[in-house]
C-alpha cells in the first residue's frame, strides 16, 4: 500500500500516511522526519520505525503527495506502492499519449501516470484507497480510448489483441486501397496525357464519389473518431490533422460537383487515407519487433514439471507448483522454477539468465533458476518460489516496467508535440489564407491543395516514436545480455557517468576468500587458535568470519555456537567462550579495547603486503594470534577496468581493508584511486561526497552494506550474484558475476541514446524541411502523405537497429 486515506487535519493541512521501505534503524527515520520537515508545505512529519510508516501533515496548495513521495525517494528511501499497467488501443500519435497521462494524472490518489506511445501501454502508480482501477479505465474511455486490463495469466493476450486490430486495419487497407486505384489511375492517365474512354469514365464525377465516400467515411472513419475524442476533450491530435486535411479535399470536390465545376480531388483525400493507413499497418508491424525482448523472455518458461507427491512421480502444469514440492529434473529439460537442489548434481545452461554460454556446476545445496536448462545428470530439488516470485517472473517485470517508463529526454518530444498540433493548425490556416489572398488571388484549389498538405505532412507520429522504441529495444537487448534496467531515466544516466566507484569484496574480488597463514602468538597451539575463532566467528555473516568457519570445518574443528555474540560492522565480532571474552577484528578494534599491538605492526603489514586480510584475535587484553585470509580478484576484473578507463570514466575502488592490502589489489586490477578503511555506514558519504565535486557517479556493489550507496549514486549497479538487498538498492542489476556488465550496459546506453538522438534528429528535420516547402506550394498532398506515412516506420526501423548491438565484444 502506498499512501494511505488523506483525512483533513485542519481547514488547510491534510495528513497522509507513506508506507516506507529501505530504513534499517532508528537513524534513518530520523533522517526522513528531517528531510520531509524541510520540505515547503510540510507543517510536521512523524516516521515510526517498527511500522515502517510516516504521517505527513502538510498543506497541498503549497506540496502534493507526489512531491512528499518524490522527497522520501530522493532520501534514499522507497516509497511502497501500487501499481497497475493497462494496454491502450486507439492512440495516433503523442499527443494522444500525452492527454491520457495529463487525465490520468489529474485524478486523486494518483502518484504517476505514464503513457508509452510505442508499446502502447500505460503504468499507474496509484492509492488503492483513494480510486479503483475500473475508475482509472473509466477516465481513459472518457478521453476517447480504451482501457485493457494487463494479466500475468495470459501472456498472449496483448498479441491476440494486437493481431485483431492489425486484422481490422488490414481490411481497411484492403478497401481503400481497391477503391482508391481507379481515382490513382484516371489520375496517372490524365497526368501523361491519355485521353479516351477509360479516362473519362475515371474521371466521371459520379463515378469518383461512389468510388470516394467509402473510402472517406468507412476506412476513414477511424480519423474521425479519434478527431472527435481529441476536440471533445480540448486537445488536438494526428487524427484532427488528417480529419480535416482530408475532408476538405473531399467536401470541395463534392461543393465542384454541386457548381458543375471540374476541378475535384478526390483522389487525394482517397490515396491520403490509404497511405496512412499503410504506413499504420507498416509501424504496427515494426513495432512489434521491439518487444520481442519481452516474448522471447516468457517463451523460456517450462509448461510442466514433474513433481513427487505421495511418493509417485507426476507431470503437472507449471501453474501448479506450490513453494516446497519436490521436482526431478532429467537431462535436457527446462527447470521449472526456482529451487535448491536436494539430491544429484549436474551442470545448467543459464545463458538465459547472465549471458554467459559455460554450463555451471550444481552440487546438492546449490540454487538453481527457473527456465535454465539442465545439460547432463538428473536432479531433484525443492521449489522455493514459483509463479511471479521467480527469477524470470522479475526479470521480466523489470524489463516490461523500464520499457514502460520515459527517459528524460523523452521531456522535450512530449513538450513540442504538445504545442505542434496546433500550431500546425494556424500554419495551415495561414498557409491557405496567403496563397488564396496573396500569392495566387482568387484560386480557392491551389489554395485548399497547399494548406492539405501543410496538415497532412506534420503529424507528429514520428516524434513521439523517436524514444520509447529506442528505450524498448535497448531495454530488451539488455535482458538478452544479463543486464537488467529498472527505467529508462538509468538506461540514460549511465552514459553520462565520468566516475565509477567499485566495491571490492564480491564485486571486483571473488568474495570467498581463504585462510592462508595461522600465526600463533601465545601458548595456545595452531590447532587450538583456529577452533577458538571457528567458535567466535559462528554467527558472523561476513565473507572474512565465513572462509575461517570452512576451513576450520576442512581441519575438523568442531563448529559449536559461542555463549554470546556481537557483530561490530566495520570492525570485527566480540563474543563469549567458556568464561572469556575473545574479539576478532581489525587494528581498531584492538587498539578501542586497549589492546597492545605495536609490536606486531611490522608482521601484520608484511602479510599486507602480499595482498592479505590480517585479522587480530585476542582474549581478555591478550593476544592470541593473527589470521591472514586473501581474496582472489575475478579473472575480468582488470580488463574491465581497463574498458572503464577506456570509456573515459574515472575508476575507484571502495573498502574496509587498510591502505596495503587495499592499495595492494587495486594495484592488480589498474586502479589508482583508493578510498580504504571505510566503513559500511560511510559509504553513502563517500559516494556523496565525489557528486558534490561535480562528478556524475556509478556505484558497484553486491552486499547488504552496498545497498545506501547504490541508491545515492547517480546509477546503482549491483552485481546479480550479490544480496536480494542490493538488488532491489540498485538501477541496473548485472546477472553476470563479473565487471563486464558494467562495461557492457554503459556502451548500450551510448548506443540507446545515440539511436535515440539520430531518431528525433530525423523526426524533427523531416517536419522542419516538410513543413516549408509545402507552405510554398511545392508538395502535393499525396506525396506530404506518403512522406508523412513512412517517416514513423523509418524511426522504429532505426530503433531496430540496436538489436545488431553487441554489448560483449
Amino acid at each position: 500500500m502506498t499512501v494511505l486515506k488523506e483525512n483533513q487535519a485542519s481547514a488547510d493541512l491534510q495528513s497522509g500516511t507513506f508506507k516506507i521501505g529501505g530504513m534499517t534503524c532508528a537513524v534513518c527515520a530520523s533522517r526522513i522526519e528531517k528531510g520531509l520537515t524541510k520540505l515547503a508545505g510540510v507543517n510536521k512529519a512523524v516516521v515510526n520505525f517498527a511500522a515502517e510508516k510516516a504521517t505527513v501533515s502538510y498543506d497541498p496548495a503549497q506540496v502534493s503527495v507526489k512531491e512528499i513521495g518524490e522527497k522520501i525517494e530522493k532520501l534514499g528511501y522507497q516509497v511502497i506502492k501500487d501499481k497497475v499497467n493497462f494496454k491502450i488501443t486507439g492512440m495516433s500519435c503523442a499527443t494522444c499519449a500525452n492527454r491520457i497521462e495529463k487525465g490520468l494524472n489529474k485524478l486523486p490518489g494518483i502518484y504517476g501516470a505514464v503513457v508509452n506511445l510505442a508499446a502502447e501501454k500505460a503504468t499507474v502508480e496509484y492509492d488503492p484507497r483513494e480510486i479503483t482501477i475500473e475508475q482509472m479505465k473509466a477516465k481513459v474511455d472518457a478521453l476517447g480510448f480504451k482501457a485493457h486490463d494487463i494479466t500475468d495469466h495470459n501472456p498472449n493476450q496483448e498479441d491476440t489483441a494486437k493481431e485483431t486490430e492489425f486484422n481490422h486495419q488490414k481490411k481497411r487497407l484492403i478497401l481503400s486501397a481497391v477503391l482508391s486505384f481507379p481515382l490513382l489511375l484516371g489520375m496517372t492517365l490524365h497526368v501523361l496525357g491519355i485521353m479516351g474512354g477509360l479516362t473519362d469514365l475515371l474521371h466521371n464525377p459520379y463515378l469518383q464519389l461512389v468510388l470516394a465516400t467509402p473510402v472517406q467515411f468507412v476506412a476513414g472513419l477511424q480519423f474521425y473518431r479519434g478527431a472527435y475524442s481529441a476536440l471533445r476533450n480540448g486537445s488536438s491530435n494526428m487524427d484532427v490533422l488528417v480529419a480535416l486535411g482530408t475532408s476538405a479535399a473531399y467536401f470541395y470536390s463534392i461543393a465542384n460537383i454541386v457548381r458543375g465545376i471540374p476541378e475535384l480531388y478526390f483522389e487525394t483525400s482517397a490515396i491520403l487515407i490509404t497511405l496512412i493507413i499503410l504506413g499504420k499497418l507498416l509501424e504496427a508491424r515494426a513495432k512489434g519487433h521491439t518487444s520481442e525482448a519481452i516474448k522471447a523472455l516468457m517463451g523460456l518458461q517450462a509448461k510442466t514439471a514433474r513433481v513427487i507427491r505421495n511418493g509417485e512421480e507426476m507431470d503437472v502444469m507449471i501453474e501448479a507448483v506450490v513453494v516446497g514440492d519436490l521436482i526431478v529434473v532429467r537431462p535436457g529439460e527446462k527447470i521449472p522454477v526456482d529451487g535448491i537442489i536436494m539430491e544429484g548434481n549436474s551442470a545448467v545452461d543459464e545463458s538465459m539468465l547472465t549471458g554467459e554460454s559455460l554450463p555451471v556446476d550444481k552440487k546438492v545445496d546449490d540454487t538453481v533458476v527457473g527456465a535454465t536448462i539442465n545439460k547432463f545428470g538428473t536432479f531433484t530439488f525443492k521449489a522455493t518460489k514459483v509463479g511471479k516470485d521467480t527469477a524470470l517472473a522479475q526479470i521480466v517485470r523489470i524489463v516490461e516496467e523500464a520499457q514502460g517508463s520515459k527517459a528524460p529526454i523523452q521531456r522535450f518530444a512530449d513538450v513540442v508535440s504538445g504545442f505542434f498540433v496546433p500550431t500546425i493548425i494556424g500554419i495551415a490556416v495561414l498557409t491557405f489564407l496567403g496563397w488564396y489572398f496573396v500569392m495566387d488571388p482568387g484560386n480557392f484549389s491551389r489554395a485548399l491543395i497547399n494548406c492539405t498538405a501543410v496538415l497532412v505532412i506534420a503529424c507528429p507520429c514520428a516524434l513521439g516514436l523517436a524514444t520509447p522504441t529506442s528505450i524498448m529495444v535497448g531495454t530488451g537487448k539488455g535482458a538478452e545480455n544479463g543486464i537488467l534496467i529498472k527505467g529508462a531515466e538509468h538506461l540514460e544516466n549511465a552514459h553520462k557517468l565520468t566516475s565509477i566507484v567499485l566495491d571490492k569484496t564480491g564485486t571486483i574480488t571473488k568474495g570467498e576468500p581463504d585462510v592462508t597463514d595461522i600465526i600463533p602468538l601465545s601458548d595456545l597451539a595452531e590447532k587450538e587458535l583456529l577452533a577458538l575463532a571457528v567458535r567466535a566467528e559462528k554467527k558472523s555473516e561476513h565473507p572474512l568470519a565465513q572462509a575461517i568457519v570452512k576451513f576450520g570445518q576442512i581441519r575438523g574443528s568442531a563448529v559449536t555456537d559461542p555463549d554470546s555474540f556481537t557483530a561490530i560492522p566495520g570492525y570485527g565480532v566480540e563474543a563469549a567462550i567458556e568464561g572469556k571474552r575473545i574479539l576478532v577484528g581489525t587494528r581498531k578494534l584492538m587498539r578501542e579495547n586497549d589492546i597492545a599491538i605495536d609490536a606486531l605492526i611490522p608482521q601484520i603489514e608484511g602479510l599486507e603486503e602480499q595482498g592479505k586480510t590480517v585479522m587480530l584475535m585476542s582474549s581478555d587484553k591478550e593476544m592470541l594470534g593473527l589470521l591472514a585470509v586473501a581474496d582472489t580478484v575475478k579473472e575480468h576484473s582488470a580488463k574491465a577496468v581497463s574498458e572503464l578507463k577506456a570509456l573515459g570514466l574515472e575508476v575507484w575502488m571502495i573498502t574496509g581493508d587498510n591502505e596495503r592490502t587495499a592499495r595492494t589489489i587495486a594495484a592488480q586490477v589498474g586502479i589508482e584511486h583508493v578510498m580504504f578503511e571505510v566503513l559500511p555506514e560511510h559509504k553513502a558519504q563517500k559516494v556523496e561526497s565525489l557528486r558534490k565535486e561535480g562528478k556524475v557517479v556509478a556505484m558497484v556493489g553486491d552486499g547488504i552494506n552496498d545497498a545506501p550507496a547504490l541508491a545515492i549514486a547517480d546509477v546503482g549497479f549491483a552485481i546479480g550474484t550479490g544480496t536480494d538487498v542490493a538488488i532491489e538498492a540498485a538501477d541496473i542489476t548485472l546477472m553476470r558475476g563479473d565487471l563486464s556488465g558494467i562495461v557492457a550496459a554503459i556502451k548500450l546506453s551510448k548506443a540507446t541514446m545515440t539511436n535515440i538522438k539520430q531518431n528525433l534528429f530525423w523526426a524533427l528535420i523531416y517536419n522542419s524541411l516538410g513543413i516549408p516547402v509545402a507552405v510554398a506550394g511545392y508538395l502535393s498532398p499525396v506525396v506530404a502523405g506518403a512522406a508523412m506515412a513512412f517517416s514513423s516506420v523509418s524511426v522504429v526501423m532505426n530503433a531496430l537497429r540496436l538489436k545488431r548491438f553487441k554489448p560483449y565484444n
